[in-house]
């Protein structure tokens, strides 16, 4: 039976934490590990997450619940300390806001992979963007393949973060890199696919929406330092030719949209 661990990383995030914990909670998928990073949150952050491991636990859910409330160097700092502590085979970023689409998405992702298959090095699926109150605003517009490669993300972060289940070995072995403040989870993701290549694992494609990520993350409120991180990260990975025409394409792809 696979074993899931769902990593939240937290700091102030009373606001948005609840449904992330009620999403998790209701997974009727038992082999969980959730392990809940706060940075020394001021709030009540912390004091929920506390309770829902009291309930997590006296439900009897089968999930096993870590809180643990210490100072961090910044986001990608806590989600290195959850692969470090991660046991599950396979790791999934869940930050504060985002959701399950369903009570049944772990079954599924877990039902995706058939007897006797080797275990991919990645799966992965579609996202639904919420708003601030969890409710569906769109698809994301960008949509994840039908085969991914380490390549495909020249194209852009065709797989949102949270849909991007990595075998917790590959992860183990390629934590974050703290050189980049925002974009540090395309190279992640880049990099643990890279080296599934290297031991020829697969990538999978569960073919449904496995998240509803909430609106306006990190990323989008530092949007202009991000675009220039990434650009960096796409160089490195890509080189300076392909990323240079590439990011020619995204120009004339947005002027096209919007004209």
């Amino acid at each position: 039976m696979i074993k899931f661990t769902i990593v939240t990383c937290t700091f102030n995030a009373e606001h948005e934490l609840q449904r992330t914990l009620d999403s998790v909670f209701h997974q009727s998928y038992a082999d969980v590990e959730h392990l809940i990073l706060d940075g020394l949150s001021s709030d009540r952050s912390v004091e929920m997450a506390q309770t829902y491991k009291q309930r997590s636990d006296e439900a009897r859910t089968g999930h096993e619940v870590v809180v643990c409330s210490e100072r961090d160097s910044g986001l990608y700092d806590a989600m290195n300390k959850g692969i470090a502590r991660a046991t599950g085979d396979y790791i999934v970023f869940l930050n504060a806001g985002d959701m399950f689409p369903s009570e049944a998405t772990l079954e599924h992702i877990a039902h995706s992979i058939g007897d006797g298959e080797a275990l991919p090095g990645v799966i992965y699926g579609d996202t639904d963007i919420v708003n601030d109150e969890g409710r569906f605003l769109r698809h994301r517009r960008l949509q994840p393949p039908a085969k991914l490669t380490w390549r495909s993300f020249r194209n852009g972060m065709l797989v949102c973060h949270q849909a991007f289940y990595a075998l917790t070995t590959l992860a183990k072995d390629n934590p974050y890199n703290l050189n980049y403040r925002f974009s540090a989870d395309v190279d992640w993701c880049i990099r643990v696919m890279k080296e599934a290549e290297r031991r020829h694992l697969t990538l999978k494609n569960v073919d449904e929406v496995v998240v509803n990520y909430l609106d306006g993350g990190m990323t989008e409120k530092n949007h202009r330092a991000s675009l220039r991180e990434r650009f960096n990260v796409m160089r490195h990975h890509y080189g300076l030719p392909l990323t240079l025409i590439m990011h020619l394409w995204f120009v004339i792809r947005q002027f096209k949209k919007q004209a």
